[in-house]
């Protein structure tokens, strides 16, 4: 009932492409299965970037869904083509077996207050609970000064993180390899900033994930 009555006010749509009554539709779902792919940034991080696409079409409606309009939903489809990428990565070698961190990339906290958390995060969560070998750590946050990036050339973007990404200790074991995951990568700022202060903490970060790349 309750259900029936929220369709009436917010009907139902899928995240990737507006088909109605449906919250992801196999056509968005075969879209975002696309194989990852290695992508050169501006700013290389120093650790292979995979991609799951452009950002573009069902990749980029449903991160802004997800991010902008608070579809928390959405972290299902895009949690579980995490997974995919990460059995992929491994069949072909790119990523070793066995147990992994994976480091959802820093958000300011006041974003995410105003987005009900972080959706990288939450679909990260997601992404591990289809594989047990997965282990999510928030253990990246940013210090005062971060400015909104939007708008920043890709220098600026370096200088308005450089220093201001810290580790958060959390008892993680500093034998597994890491993964960073983000929702999407432009610059290359974020990634190169974070494995960086990663590998200064002791880890052993192994490649950068990302759902689209622009």
């Amino acid at each position: 009932m309750l259900s029936s009555l929220l369709d009436l006010v917010l009907p139902l749509a899928c995240g990737g492409c507006g088909a109605p009554a449906t919250a992801w539709c196999r056509a968005c779902a075969r879209a975002l299965n696309d194989p990852p792919a290695t992508v050169r940034l501006r700013g290389d991080p120093g650790v292979p970037v995979w991609s799951l696409g452009t950002y573009a079409g069902p990749r980029r409606r449903a991160v802004i869904a997800a991010k902008e309009r608070g579809r928390r939903d959405l972290a299902v489809p895009l949690g579980l083509a995490w997974a995919v990428a990460v059995s992929r990565l491994r069949r072909w070698g790119e990523l070793a077996p066995g147990p992994t961190t994976v480091v959802p990339a820093p958000t300011r906290p006041r974003v995410a207050r105003s987005r009900g958390g972080d959706p990288v995060t939450r679909a990260a969560h997601v992404g591990a609970g289809h594989d047990p070998s997965l282990a999510v750590h928030r253990l990246l946050v940013h210090t005062r000064g971060v400015r909104d990036s939007v708008g920043l050339s890709a220098a600026e973007r370096h200088r308005n993180l450089a220093g201001r990404i810290r580790v958060r200790e959390a008892g993680v074991p500093r034998t597994r390899q890491v993964l960073l995951v983000d929702d999407i990568v432009t610059t290359g700022a974020t990634a190169a900033e974070s494995i960086r202060v990663l590998r200064a903490a002791g880890f052993d970060p192994v490649g950068v994930l990302v759902l689209a790349h622009a």
